[in-house]
């Protein structure tokens, strides 16, 4: 048993709350135990300029953490005058992510531009983004397909993240932050739907780990990113 009460290949409670926001054409508040991450997905009738030639339509992701979603305040970054190397590499990864599932050519010659607001820190912030930035983008492309903007739907498949790793010598999966920090090793994995890895992060925070902890870890994820995947879709159901 962990500090929380959860089994080893537990996932924390999770949240989907729908239409958390009034103005984005999708939106959630994810909750994953203690932390909490505002996604919104917002549909743009332009393209970045390397693809204005073409047809073909574009996702991105900014990420961003609030002030006091942290135990110490941290300060914002536009204060400093420019975003973190953490944070110009999270929300590359969610876009990334994003964009592993999703047909450009059908969503035609537009932008999905997600904003990850995290107000509430607590381990696992990047892949709770990816998980309910994937739902938000959907809310988005059916509420497009609806208007009879789209005529196909584009994406491809869903798209989830979960962490894992090794504390203590114990395997265990969605580390929370006490757990995240005490780590021997941490990694961050995504996943399809379909269980296809789009990708994988894998730190020893300590000593190097084998083969073996590797696989047994990616097995952790994988049996996450399965019930996640049923979250998201029962989410994306009531939406209908």
């Amino acid at each position: 048993m962990r500090a929380d009460g959860r089994k080893t290949g537990d996932l924390r409670p999770i949240k989907i709350v729908k239409n958390f926001l009034r103005y984005p054409e999708g939106s959630v508040l994810i909750s994953c135990g203690n932390t909490r991450v505002i996604c919104a997905a917002s549909v743009l009738e332009d393209v970045p300029k390397f693809l204005r030639a073409g047809t073909a339509g574009w996702v991105t992701a900014e990420y961003g953490m609030l002030p006091g979603s942290t135990h110490e305040r941290m300060d914002r970054e536009a204060a400093k005058g420019r975003a973190s190397g953490r944070t110009l590499e999270i929300q590359r990864l969610i876009g990334r992510s994003l964009r592993a599932v999703m047909d450009m050519e059908k969503l035609g010659k537009r932008t999905i531009q997600i904003d990850c607001d995290v107000i509430q820190a607590d381990g696992g912030t990047r892949t709770a983004s990816i998980t309910g930035a994937y739902v938000a983008m959907a809310a988005a492309v059916m509420k497009l397909i609806k208007k009879g903007v789209l005529k196909e739907d584009p994406l491809l498949d869903t798209v989830a993240g979960v962490s894992a790793g090794i504390v203590g010598g114990v395997k265990m999966l969605d580390l929370c932050y006490s757990e995240d920090s005490n780590a021997d090793v941490d990694m961050n994995i995504v996943m399809t739907g379909s269980g296809m890895f789009v990708e994988v992060q894998g730190t020893a925070e300590r000593e190097p780990f084998g083969k073996e902890a590797l696989d047994s870890l990616l097995k952790l994820g994988a049996a996450g990113i399965k019930e996640l995947t049923v979250l998201q879709k029962k989410a994306l159901k009531s939406w209908k």
